[in-house]
């Protein structure tokens, strides 16, 4: 049988490549030859992620709330791929434009999305089984972390009311900023204001890598990006509505798809009902209690005053 050109082509272009590596072509041939097609369910190791839902109960929709966390953090993790790949690279507007946009991409689809959790689930169900999951919590997800460390600076994580008096301190570390993070308020006992179980197992899992990362990415996180570049790539327009809608996606939009999932299963009158874990979702998760925004600098007073205000009134107003 005649070999066409285009496949003598391609062999001439696989000799090369393998003799500069110092590779024989044959050999790999050979494997060619002998191994099987590939397989989509061999690719995406199928069999493996179907069977990687354990429920500890038998409720059936303890199903679906294990699936849709487990979604969750692998757009997580497609977001962080994104944010690393713009650390590596350093300023550099149109690439951060592009890949800031698949994050917020991704962020879209997990908001719109949260309607599985908000009205995808027998109510009397997730009250019983979710008693079987203490202390473990959604605000365990080390993931989500790491994205608002690549996102920003870390001084912009420390919780309100701490941050203008170590913004003050020119010696303080990120070890000393980490103490005061915001997300350490949302997890303590409602009772005593002690750490719950739920932020100790956290700390002592993730707190070395977090570190680690906000050290690393100190003139690498999002905002340090932006101010190195020129001052003509500052003013960016379509840059500018990137980052912000950034802040929105993460710091609004998606703990606010929590907050409406808590008040629909976690809310009963006349007492809320405490989060698995006890943390406490009616101050950490509301914006407009927390303050935390990515990039001040590019939202008006009157919008930074206002930090996703109508949001929880707008919720709070269906309650009533």
């Amino acid at each position: 049988m005649a070999v066409s050109e285009e496949v003598l082509k391609r062999i001439t272009q696989l000799e090369e490549k393998f003799q500069a590596s110092g590779q024989d072509l044959v050999s790999y041939l050979d494997g060619l030859l002998y191994s099987d097609y590939l397989t989509y369910w061999d690719y995406v190791h199928l069999d493996t992620l179907l069977s990687l839902q354990q429920p500890k109960t038998g409720f059936p929709d303890e199903h679906i709330f294990i699936m849709y966390h487990q979604v969750t953090e692998l757009f997580f993790k497609m977001a962080l791929h994104e944010m690393e790949q713009i650390a590596a690279k350093g300023p550099d507007a149109k690439f951060m434009i592009e890949r800031l946009g698949r994050v917020n991409r991704y962020f879209g689809v997990l908001t719109q999305s949260y309607s599985v959790m908000v009205d995808g689930m027998d109510l009397e169900q997730f009250r019983k089984y979710r008693m079987s999951l203490l202390p473990a919590s959604g605000f365990q997800s080390a993931q989500y972390r790491m994205i608002e460390i690549y996102a920003t600076d870390f001084l912009r994580l420390v919780d309100k009311d701490h941050r203008e008096r170590l913004a003050a301190r020119k010696d303080a570390t990120i070890e000393d900023l980490f103490e005061f993070i915001y997300w350490k308020a949302g997890a303590t006992e409602l009772a005593t204001g002690k750490k719950t179980l739920t932020l100790e197992q956290f700390e002592r899992k993730y707190s070395a890598d977090l570190i680690a990362l906000a050290k690393n990415n100190k003139h690498s996180n999002m905002v340090a990006l932006y101010h190195q570049l020129p001052a003509a790539d500052q003013q960016n327009e379509e840059l500018i509505r990137t980052l912000r809608l950034l802040d929105i996606n993460v710091n609004i939009n998606w703990p606010l798809a929590h907050y409406k999932s808590a008040v629909r299963y976690l809310h009963k009158s006349p007492e809320d009902i405490a989060a698995t874990g006890g943390t406490n979702w009616q101050k950490y998760l509301p914006p407009r209690f927390q303050k935390r925004i990515f990039y001040p600098e590019l939202w008006s007073p009157e919008e930074l005053e206002n930090w996703g205000r109508s949001w929880v009134e707008e919720l709070q107003a269906k309650r009533k």
